[in-house]
């Protein structure tokens, strides 16, 4: 009795992770970019989910249908463009008061200068919009500092000083403030900060934003009860995507997004609906597998590419990043262990009751994103 009573809870959670994912409008850190010219000017562009921001979708949230303002936000999610960037417009003077941008240590106020809106598309994925604020550095300053409001969510805070090319970049959250950032001369990050940053942002691009990641992940663990064929599955997906994210970032493979998104929930499809067929690790899994990771490296190049890497600690950022991946793949199987397998796995009825059905549930969605994908571009 004990048992059957843990199958119906395991078993509805894996497939409300399935469900939530297909229909998931993801609240994403918001990545903003200052810009600093050798003209004495200042650009600031912030890349988000602007209807978030609009509606007051609480931080607290990681998916708007979540949230009390839910059927608010798809009404905006629903608008055109135009609509859109005129209710930014609005907003924009309101949004600006939980902003501070600050050189050295004085207040500045920022001014709107153009805001780019995707067309709605597809109504169930997020809509990122980019904000472009400008403005005039203080003369004889010499430090920058930022501040994003706590209700406004986290954010990746990029830095361009004029004469680098490389970025400095910070990851802040609950309304942290940034570091003092010297406008001229050499950064103050060491590296120990910067490795914690970059391998919390691979953690999280997992757990909990990379909904289709960890549906994948979940594919390879619901495979086989056995520990053998995961830790041989899990290990051509790490070496595969650790490939393609560092060559990917080098600038050595390009690949657009609009062939590895699709492909990447065609590996969800893939691993689930084999997972159907059969519950032994044939010998030709793990090369599929391997081949599907070097997709999914792709995407988190993408991801990498978009936050941007500090050019002198290029490497220790690159490895704390997918070390952070890595934490974040083994906390999905962990959980997934602890909720189905470490109860359930020498139950005769383990696959029949758990595995197939949440295979069904996973493998519907990787259509589905494919299909959507393919369509959205």
């Amino acid at each position: 009795m004990l048992s059957k009573l843990f199958a119906r809870i395991a078993l509805p959670l894996l497939a409300a992770l399935a469900a939530t994912a297909a229909t998931a409008h993801e609240i994403r850190p918001a990545i903003v970019t200052a810009t600093f010219t050798a003209d004495g000017r200042y650009e600031i562009a912030i890349v988000a989910n602007m209807e978030a921001l609009l509606v007051g979708i609480s931080p607290i949230h990681s998916d708007t249908n979540e949230s009390p303002s839910a059927m608010q936000y798809n009404q905006f999610r629903a608008l055109s463009a135009a609509d859109l960037q005129a209710r930014i417009s609005a907003f924009a003077p309101r949004w600006l008061e939980g902003i501070r941008v600050e050189f050295n240590g004085a207040r500045v106020r920022p001014e709107l200068v153009s805001i780019d809106v995707p067309p709605a598309g597809e109504l169930a994925l997020a809509r990122i919009s980019t904000v472009h604020f400008k403005g005039v550095i203080p003369a004889g300053a010499g430090t920058f500092k930022w501040r994003y409001a706590a209700e406004y969510g986290s954010n990746v805070l990029r830095v361009k000083r004029a004469g680098d090319e490389e970025f400095g970049t910070s990851w802040l959250k609950d309304g942290a403030a940034s570091e003092t950032i010297p406008l001229t001369g050499a950064a103050v990050k060491n590296t120990a900060e910067l490795f914690f940053e970059y391998l919390t942002l691979g953690f999280t691009h997992i757990v909990p934003y990379g909904l289709d990641h960890i549906l994948f992940v979940l594919g390879l663990y619901l495979l086989s009860s056995h520990i053998r064929p995961l830790l041989i599955q899990v290990t051509a997906f790490t070496v595969a995507h650790s490939i393609t994210l560092g060559l990917g970032l080098y600038g050595i493979i390009s690949v657009s997004p609009a062939i590895v998104e699709p492909l990447i929930a065609a590996s969800i499809a893939y691993v689930a609906i084999e997972n159907l067929i059969t519950a032994k690790l044939h010998v030709w899994r793990p090369f599929v597998v391997f081949g599907f990771g070097l997709l999914h490296g792709l995407g988190f190049a993408g991801v990498l590419h978009e936050i941007g890497l500090p050019r002198a600690d290029y490497v220790t950022g690159l490895v704390a990043f997918n070390i952070g991946v890595e934490f974040g793949q083994l906390t999905v199987i962990s959980v997934a262990f602890a909720v189905t397998g470490l109860w359930f796995r020498a139950r005769p009825w383990y696959r029949a009751r758990i595995v197939q059905p949440a295979s069904i549930m996973i493998a519907i969605v990787g259509l589905y994103w494919t299909v959507e994908r393919v369509i959205t571009g």
